[in-house]
């Protein structure tokens, strides 16, 4: 009783490198946002500096 064992090449994992791929290009586009958000954050700091600042909590009931 002897058995064949077939021993087959490994399939690359292409689901595994499109989902890279796919994060990649998320993590690219998510720091262009911050990259444009930053520049609109840096002109919204020369405004003003005699608004009241905001608070930081807001109070709690008891």
């Amino acid at each position: 009783m002897q058995e064949r064992i077939q021993h087959q090449m490994a399939k690359t994992n292409y689901s595994y490198e499109k989902r890279q791929k796919e994060l990649a290009k998320q993590k690219k586009k998510a720091d262009k946002l911050l990259k444009k958000s930053g520049q609109k954050e840096e002109s919204a700091d020369q405004l003003p500096a005699d608004l009241p600042p905001a608070p930081d909590e807001t109070p709690v009931i008891h």
